[in-house]
C-alpha cells in the first residue's frame, strides 16, 4: 500500500486540490484560486512524468489564469451581478483560437517532444483555456465548455494510464453540472431582483 501511494502521490494530491478547486468555482468561491494553484504544481509534476506536455504547459498557463481570475473575482466579491451571460460576439473569437491553438500546438507535439497524443493533447489544451477564460469573465456558458473538455479529458488519461486522473475528471463532470446549475439559479435571481 506504501509502495502505491508513493508511486500515485501526484494523482491522488491532484485529486484531491482538483475536486476541491472545482467544488469552489461551482459555488463562487474566491478560494477556488489558491487551491487551484497547489492542483497546477503537481499536475505539472504528473503530466510531465507521463510525456502530455501540452497539457504540463497548460498548468503553467493555468498559474498565470489563476492569479488573474482571483484578482478579477476579488474585485467582484459582492457584487449583483457576479454572473455574466456570454456575449454572443465573443463566440467567434474564442473558437477561432481554440482552432488555431489547436492547430499550432499539434504541430509542436509532432514536431518537436515524444508526445503520445498530439492532437488530443492540443485540443483539450486548447478547450480549456478557453473555458479558464470564459470562467475568468465569469461567464455562465464556461461550465457547458467544461463539461465537454472534461469528457474527452477522461478518455485522454485512461488512455495514457492515469485511472486516478481519469476518475478525477468524471468528478469534475459531476461537480460542472452541479455548478452551471448553481451559477445558473444565481442569475436568474440577479435579474429577477432587478424586475422587481
Amino acid at each position: 500500500m506504501l509502495h502505491w501511494l508513493a508511486t500515485h502521490w501526484a494523482e491522488i494530491v491532484g485529486f484531491g486540490t482538483g475536486a476541491a478547486c472545482v467544488l469552489l468555482a461551482s459555488y463562487r468561491k474566491i478560494w477556488t484560486f489558491p487551491v487551484g494553484i497547489v492542483n497546477n504544481l503537481v499536475f505539472i509534476v504528473l503530466f510531465v512524468s507521463t510525456g502530455i506536455y501540452a497539457n504540463a504547459g497548460l498548468q503553467v498557463v493555468y498559474l498565470a489564469l489563476g492569479l488573474h481570475g482571483w484578482r478579477n473575482w476579488h474585485a467582484q466579491q459582492g457584487q449583483p451581478e457576479f454572473v455574466l451571460r456570454m456575449p454572443r460576439a465573443a463566440i467567434p473569437a474564442l473558437v477561432g483560437a481554440g482552432v488555431a491553438a489547436t492547430t499550432a500546438l499539434t504541430w509542436l507535439l509532432s514536431a518537436h517532444t515524444d508526445s503520445t497524443v498530439p492532437f488530443v493533447d492540443a485540443a483539450t489544451t486548447s478547450v480549456s483555456l478557453v473555458a479558464q477564460y470564459m470562467l475568468n469573465r465569469r461567464w455562465l456558458e464556461c461550465w457547458i465548455v467544461w463539461i465537454v473538455v472534461d469528457i474527452a479529458y477522461v478518455a485522454l488519461y485512461f488512455s495514457v494510464g492515469l485511472p486516478i486522473t481519469a476518475a478525477l475528471y468524471v468528478l469534475f463532470i459531476g461537480l460542472c453540472v452541479q455548478g452551471m446549475l448553481s451559477w445558473r439559479m444565481h442569475r436568474r435571481q440577479t435579474d429577477a431582483a432587478a424586475i422587481a
